[in-house]
């Protein structure tokens, strides 16, 4: 009824819409356009895109059945998925990842996780069929977002045109045979000149899927999901905006966590303000949001249930808000100055029942509570400035500073964490910067490079997590409140550009990157061997990993496409990622470091339809963590085949066969089978052979 209730109220009061934004354009304009618009990070532009960044394409004609919004990243290329099963996927890019990248929704919004183990990250509170694209900053090179250490990734919802006046909506339906799974969604919206109100309404159930051996890998899961959008034009200059949504999950399996997730209730509430005043002062943006996530997890479906049962009701409160003003003091200079702030609060406990101690049962079970996140907190408030310097038709520099004003402090916690550390309120200022220089050499060809400083305290997980396995071994682990913040020093450069050809070939695009880190106090967990296993101490291993800095680590790599348009409707296209990472500290690689990932698209495309092979080629990963858990992967290599045709106006179709020669693999990324009763302590494998369809409607 609450949640009914607050629908209902949200649609009286508010209803809901997607904004309208308009384009500016640079004033210099012999050579570049810039267009900016609010919720886009990543602007385009109308000679060649900038070469740090990425933007997806419509995933409803590329993309066929997606689980979660974590599944359209893969589309980018560098970007790979950490996965505990089909439901808690997150991104990582460049060996970054968790709170490492910035990833928020529509230029800001942000949800944190209440989970201790992710089973919530911020890549399950958003249907994947209301996401129009996402962008990337491919590194600490913007100081408009937030404090950024690894990249800045913005999901970008829908919302409605000009051309989109009046009524209308879409359908969408999809079934895929590996799991027997089924996801359907629904939207409506009424836009004007004046207002656009926009709702829309959607449901998944997956089941556990086989992977290329015919094991059973479980990982079955429901979710329903509905958002309610309201914007306003007060006038040709001002906008305002409210977005609602909430995301229920239910009855969802984690084969590679030593829980499931009972529910998980999320609601996410936004409001965004533009205003266009002048020359000088160009616009003044502000936004403001609140998240609120309830999660329970439980053992009662796990082996470990006959010896003990284990619940965990926790939760997590992210308010936000971010203040911007767009000057143009003169034709060459462009400045963003602001302020933004974010609160983190997490609060919940373990709940365990004991029934069988050493072996043998207990006469009457022990009942203990475990404070999981100790009701702590962590608060941010920013304050940057960013400018662009125009310094002629050919050549943009960009510079940024930001400074970063943290508080943290633990309210309730544990005795025996209380007894490692001397607890009290910390505050900590951050410096940050960014430059980059980008030059148009020639019509088609742009070289850009940049340098930037990112920093990031640690998370609450880094600094409170009090004897809790989290990791992908079996470890307990143990936070630290005085981590010092790490720090991201990143050199990139990037050729981006096009050459048109002759004779049945229409034209060759291309672009790399090429990048280096350093790294200043990175934050990983080591080994303890002054402190035993708390929960289960006669389990291995017996020492816990404590969260601690390291003085001497470091990545590189670089991203490389190239996509050759022949015959009028053909392509071929080509994409290489690779990272390479190292902590000398303990002489192996940064956790969580992806292979060395090819990719080869095959594909024919008109207006009407399309086909596309996609060959896809993933090195051994011998480059290991050993300390993190982590054993040698081998190589692999999968197949695919899409299909989509739009049979008539505002219908399209679409099937896929996805590995089509029922590969056996898992990802690098991939966790591994915890407290799982048929499975041994192994990485788990991804989906064998699946067919897909898709259906969508537009009226």
């Amino acid at each position: 009824m609450k949640n009914i209730f607050s629908m209902l109220l949200c649609i009286l009061l508010f209803n809901s819409a997607f904004s309208q934004d308009k384009n500016e354009k640079v004033k210099d304009t012999s050579a570049l356009k810039i267009i900016e618009i609010d919720e886009v990070i990543v602007v385009g532009n109308a000679t060649i895109d900038p070469v740090f960044s990425a933007v997806s394409n419509n995933y409803a004609e590329r993309v066929v059945q997606p689980k979660n919004v974590a599944e359209l990243f893969e589309s980018i290329n560098g970007i790979s998925t950490i996965k505990r099963g089909s439901y808690a996927m997150d991104p990582s890019f460049r060996a970054a990842q968790y709170e490492q990248l910035n990833i928020m929704y529509d230029g800001g919004t942000k949800v944190v996780n209440a989970c201790p183990n992710r089973m919530d990250p911020i890549t399950t509170h958003v249907t994947p069929e209301e996401v129009t694209k996402i962008e990337v900053i491919k590194g600490p090179y913007s100081v408009r977002y937030g404090a950024t250490f690894g990249g800045i990734i913005n999901v970008v919802t829908t919302k409605p045109g000009s051309e989109e006046f009046g009524f209308n909506g879409n359908i969408s339906a999809g079934y895929e045979t590996n799991g027997n799974s089924f996801v359907t969604m629904l939207g409506l919206q009424k836009a004007t000149n004046k207002y656009d109100i926009a709702g829309n309404f959607g449901y998944r159930d997956y089941g556990s899927y086989e992977d290329g051996g015919g094991t059973e890998v479980p990982s079955s899961f429901r979710s329903t999901d509905y958002g309610i959008k309201f914007g306003y034009n007060f006038t040709d200059d001002q906008r305002i905006k409210l977005t609602w949504r909430q995301s229920f999950g239910r009855d969802v399996q984690h084969a590679g966590l030593p829980m499931d997730t009972d529910y998980d209730n999320s609601s996410i509430l936004s409001l965004d303000y533009n205003l266009h005043i002048g020359k000088f002062i160009k616009k003044v943006t502000a936004k403001a949001y609140y998240s609120y996530v309830d999660h329970l997890m439980n053992n009662y479906d796990r082996p470990s249930f006959m010896m003990m049962e284990a619940s965990s009701p926790v939760e997590a409160t992210t308010v936000g808000g971010k203040l911007e003003f767009v000057l143009d003091p003169s034709n060459k200079f462009k400045l963003f100055s602001g302020l933004d702030f974010i609160h983190i609060g997490r609060d919940g406990v373990r709940n365990r029942l004991v029934k069988i101690m050493n072996g043998e049962p207990l006469p009457m079970p022990m009942e203990f509570v475990d404070k999981v996140w100790q009701d702590s907190y962590i608060n941010d408030m920013g304050i940057f400035t960013e400018t662009k310097w125009y310094a002629n038709s050919t050549t943009i520099f960009t510079g940024g500073i930001r400074y970063d004003l943290v508080v943290s402090d633990i309210q309730d916690p544990e005795e025996d964490f209380a007894e490692m550390y001397d607890l009290k309120k910390r505050t900590e200022n951050n410096v940050s910067g960014t430059v980059s220089v980008r030059k148009l050499v020639s019509d088609n060809v742009t070289l850009e490079a940049a340098y930037g400083r990112g920093v990031r305290s640690a998370n609450m997980t880094e600094r409170f997590i009090n004897h809790f396995t989290i990791g992908e071994d079996p470890y307990e682990y143990i936070g630290n409140p005085g981590l010092k913040a790490e720090v991201n020093n990143q050199f990139e450069i990037g050729i981006k550009g096009k050459v048109d050809l002759k004779k049945g070939f229409n034209r060759l695009s291309y672009d790399a990157s090429f990048y280096y880190s350093f790294f200043e106090n990175l934050i990983v967990a080591q080994i303890d061997e002054d402190l035993i296993r708390k929960f289960n101490p006669m389990l291995e291993p017996i020492h816990p990993k404590v969260f601690r800095n390291i003085d001497d680590a470091y990545k590189t790599g670089f991203e490389i496409m190239a996509k050759l348009d022949f015959l009028d409707d053909f392509y071929f296209k080509t994409e290489l990622a690779y990272v390479y990472t190292e902590n000398k500290d303990y002489g192996e690689s940064i956790p969580l470091t992806p292979p060395l990932t090819t990719r080869l698209f095959l594909g024919y495309e008109t207006d009407k339809y399309w086909i596309n092979g996609q060959y896809n080629i993933v090195a051994e990963q011998t480059n290991i963590a050993e300390t993190f858990g982590e054993t040698i992967t081998e190589g692999w290599s999968t197949f695919d085949l899409r299909f989509g045709i739009i049979p008539i106006e505002k219908l399209t179709l679409g099937v896929a066969i996805l590995n089509i020669f029922d590969e056996e693999y898992n990802n690098h990324l991939n966790f591994s089978y915890t407290n799982q009763e048929d499975f041994i302590r192994k990485p788990i494998n991804d989906p064998g052979r699946n067919f897909t369809a898709f259906i969508q409607y537009k009226f």
